[in-house]
């Protein structure tokens, strides 16, 4: 799934998210145009948002209520990936603030979805600020949500979630170890 569509400059990448495939970069395996079970690497999406003045707070740096935003904005195209349905928001939990993001700096916003109710999708969202010049990056922002299928308004049921590699494996048994009580 990488092909070539591997970043020309190797960056530090966030925590565990580093490990699955590139698949936001290509087009979605032909298993999942035959309805096959979705995986978790084919939920992985990757964003980047250059930080504003226009989203900046009273300190310089992107407004809270913004990273959120993004955050709910990504980890709900990994919800879709993963339900292949439209997916509305349902709980967002233990968003944890680590440290700022400036203005001028990129925010790179991960997430992939790591489990699956009757008609929810359970997705880890990690937010890392990256100084444009140098590539450096650092943690700044994660959090667990929850997202509902829906179709025509009502909670459609969602395919099983498959871990393809030991290391997605790896992925989902630490997110649900961390993620909040539910």
């Amino acid at each position: 799934m990488t092909g070539d569509c591997t970043p020309r400059r190797q960056y530090k990448r966030v925590r565990s998210l580093s490990v699955l495939p590139r698949a936001h970069h290509t087009v979605l395996p032909e298993q999942a145009l035959r309805g096959g079970m979705p995986t978790i690497a084919e939920t992985h999406i990757v964003n980047r948002e250059r930080v504003q003045p226009t989203h900046a707070n009273n300190y310089q740096s992107a407004h809270g209520g913004i990273v959120m935003k993004w955050m709910d904005e990504i980890g709900a195209m990994s919800a879709m990936r993963a339900a292949r349905e439209s997916c509305v928001t349902a709980q967002m939990s233990r968003v944890d603030f680590e440290r700022p993001i400036p203005i001028g700096d990129t925010a790179l916003i991960d997430s992939y979805a790591y489990a699956t109710g009757r008609t929810s999708v359970r997705v880890r969202i990690e937010v890392a600020r990256e100084e444009p010049h140098t590539g450096e990056t650092e943690e700044t922002t994660s959090a667990y949500a929850t997202f509902v299928a829906v179709d025509d308004g009502k909670p459609t049921p969602v395919p099983e979630l498959t871990a393809e590699s030991e290391e997605c494996k790896r992925l989902r048994e630490t997110a649900l170890a961390e993620e909040p009580d539910r």
